[in-house]
């Protein structure tokens, strides 16, 4: 059976500092800084950081894998997230959450913790001087960042077969996770009639299969690092989905996945063949067709298009449904909600995407792009609908566009509140947050599968925690009830 798909969201925030002196990474530092100073503060622990480490066990000639950026600002959050700068973006990396509905509330908690970074920052700078965030993917200019999604997997699967049975997914399921662009900044596309795209990422992927996340994109990364026990499990580290806005879009980008990637655990796709002839020219087709009448073409001759694509994954993952239940999505209802989701959203997008623009933010994001070009008679290529664009996007509820918009929501605002502070309840992220909030002073360092204590004696001492399903509540809240004292903590967890 497959393993239950614990998931989350890696965020790359885009940032402007007004009245700064350009520097993103400076900028970057400053907001991330402002939000943690008033914490009690805890660091990352970079001693299993291995991006290098490739899941094929070969690495391409020449691949750039990320660097491990130990001197930028680095925080772990007691609800069990990480909080820091990556390269020369904010990034919000959620804890563990045991199922696509959880995903959402903890999306949607960074969210709010860049909104009020924004606000702490904003007491420090000058006069004249503002950090403004975005969550987009790319500036504009031809640079694009990323939202990476991460699932638990049974080690035991082939890579390759992981690699070859999701390309079709990933490929397609932009008609409801992209977040939508004007125009195109990529060589080769940028003279081209794209007045429209479904997703910001797609046009900046160059291979299928590969190591590095910001040159040569592949669109299946082979990272191996899985933050786990690596004779048991995997995390698939996933870089080519769009940051969503939409709280149903990001639903199903991560419920859709996770089921396809339990289908593909269970050997359960049968003799249904989707593999792409060329998926790197595929995914641009695709998101450069917002009609969605696009066919691209099968290795086996056969043309279809992006939605056929998605209803045939639909049909396979019903039946999944339907013989083996869902439960590996971390809790059946909220499988069949993802099925359900699914199914409507692909029939209003059939019907007319306008439908589906409180589910789906690229649907959305042209109706408002329509309405000031026919308001103002504008042509795609004028700058203002780029402004428009990026607006969508802006963070600052009062200049928000999307804020503005009746989407539909999921999660209340208190649950998104309370997920700022409170970590998941059903992964081990329970363990990290709750130690972090009890006795931040006496831990050393923390990562995804351990804290390290220091009760100021020699020597600092690791607890790991290797599955991601233990440490939940279920399983430590009475023992950290009972433990008035870190050192209490440690002598129950030895005893």
């Amino acid at each position: 059976m497959a393993v239950a798909k614990v998931c989350g969201i890696e965020t790359e925030y885009g940032i402007h500092h007004k009245g700064g002196d350009g520097n993103p990474v400076a900028s970057s530092s400053l907001l991330v800084n402002a939000y943690v100073s008033d914490l009690s503060r805890v660091g990352w622990d970079f001693e299993d950081e291995t991006p290098g480490n490739d899941a094929r066990g070969f690495a391409r000639e020449g691949a750039m894998p990320p660097e491990v950026e130990t001197h930028l600002v680095n925080a772990v959050l007691t609800n069990g997230a990480r909080y820091y700068v990556d390269h020369a973006h904010p990034e919000f990396s959620t804890p563990e959450c045991a199922d696509p509905l959880e995903v959402v509330r903890y999306d949607k908690a960074g969210e709010e913790v860049l909104r009020r970074s924004m606000a702490a920052v904003q007491r420090i700078l000058p006069p004249g001087q503002s950090i403004v965030v975005y969550k987009n993917n790319s500036d504009g200019k031809g640079n694009s960042y990323g939202t990476h999604e991460n699932y638990l997997m049974d080690r035991a699967v082939p890579f390759a077969r992981i690699a070859h049975l999701i390309t079709p997914h990933f490929v397609t399921r932009q008609v409801f996770t992209g977040a939508g662009k004007v125009g195109a900044e990529t060589p080769g596309n940028t003279g081209r009639d794209i007045w429209y795209q479904l997703s910001q990422r797609s046009e900046f992927f160059e291979e299928e299969v590969g190591l590095e996340t910001t040159l040569k994109r592949p669109i299946v990364n082979t990272r191996d690092e899985p933050h786990a026990d690596p004779q048991r499990y995997r995390r698939l580290h996933v870089i080519v989905g769009d940051a969503n806005m939409a709280e149903v879009a990001t639903f199903l980008k991560v419920g859709t996945t996770a089921l396809v990637l339990a289908l593909i655990e269970d050997d359960a796709f049968g003799d249904v063949d989707l593999t792409l002839a060329n998926p790197v020219k595929a995914i641009r087709q695709v998101s450069f067709d917002p009609t969605l009448a696009a066919t691209v073409e099968l290795a086996d001759g056969r043309s279809i298009t992006a939605m056929s694509l998605q209803w045939e994954l639909l049909g396979v993952a019903r039946k999944y449904g339907e013989d083996r239940g869902l439960a590996c999505l971390g809790d059946e209802a909220v499988g069949q909600e993802v099925l359900r989701r699914w199914e409507e959203v692909l029939q209003g997008l059939e019907t007319d995407p306008a439908t589906v623009a409180r589910q789906v933010d690229w649907a959305a994001k042209l109706q408002l792009l329509e309405g000031y070009r026919e308001r103002h008679s504008l042509d795609w290529d004028d700058h203002r609908l780029a402004a428009v664009d990026l607006q969508y996007h802006d963070l600052r509820p009062e200049r928000s566009l999307f804020a503005r918009l009746d989407t539909e929501h999921l999660v209340d605002q208190a649950q998104v509140v309370s997920a700022v502070t409170e970590p998941p309840r059903r992964t081990r992220a329970f363990f990290r947050g709750e130690c972090l909030r009890r006795w931040a002073s006496a831990v050393a360092s923390a990562n995804w599968d351990s804290l390290v204590f220091d009760l100021g004696t020699d020597p600092l001492r690791r607890v790991p925690m290797m599955d991601p399903l233990r440490g939940t509540a279920e399983h430590v809240e009475e023992l950290l009830a009972g433990s008035a004292t870190p050192s209490d903590l440690l002598a129950r967890l030895s005893g």
